[in-house]
């Protein structure tokens, strides 16, 4: 259960579809005031901030940072909880290859990467890019975001680049799609995921429902 009137801001610079995101978490939390914002200031007296994304991380960066984002991000990971889904996990990192190369936000350390053209599973069957659709989530750590979802449970994934798995200590979950990347990341107040819960139905709503009541670091 929720506090009373916890606020939670949804982030909006023009990427992804927000109103998605803020229904299912007023789903899970229908005490809780959500609002979805471009405005800082009012993002600043939020409880809980989740920054979504998707597009082109180049047109993601240059949005974020014309807005402010980059800055409040960064500060906010030290102060409150922060859930970061798709683009907006991606932009955490330091780097994506992404459009010749991408500088993103570098609060996590690692790679954005391309699958590549030439996926195969294990049986040697092509692999479509973008990896689209429901797949497996391996969680790595326990911890209070996987509350009540169970080992290998199937997440819903849009997505042609992925986080590599070069700094483990900041992996929760993995998933294998001819390469294995990570699915999940978390360091302190800040936790983030390649796929999208607000298309995952029960699971999807577990999550958010479990970032409602996460407290943090």
């Amino acid at each position: 259960m929720t506090d009373f009137r916890t606020r939670i801001a949804v982030l909006d610079y023009g990427m992804g579809n927000l109103h998605s995101v803020a229904k299912a978490l007023e789903s899970v939390a229908p005490r809780a005031e959500v609002i979805i914002t471009s405005d800082i200031t009012e993002a600043e007296d939020a409880d809980r901030i989740v920054f979504p994304g998707v597009g082109a991380i180049r047109d993601c960066m240059a949005e974020i940072r014309r807005l402010g984002f980059d800055r409040f991000v960064a500060k906010a990971v030290q102060e409150k909880p922060v859930l970061g889904i798709c683009v907006g996990m991606q932009a955490l990192l330091e780097h994506s290859e992404e459009n010749n190369g991408v500088d993103c936000l570098n609060i996590l350390p690692g790679e954005v990467r391309f699958f590549g053209r030439h996926l195969r599973d294990e049986n040697g069957e092509k692999l479509k890019v973008p990896h689209m659709g429901w797949d497996r989530v391996h969680q790595t750590i326990d911890h209070p975001m996987w509350h009540g979802i169970e080992q290998d449970s199937r997440f819903y994934f849009v997505h042609s680049y992925y986080v590599d798995e070069s700094r483990p200590e900041f992996v929760a979950a993995t998933c294998d799609y001819s390469v294995k990347f990570a699915a999940a990341l978390v360091h302190d107040n800040l936790f983030a995921v390649q796929f999208h819960p607000e298309k995952s139905h029960t699971t999807g709503l577990q999550l958010l429902s479990n970032f409602v009541s996460w407290r943090g670091d």
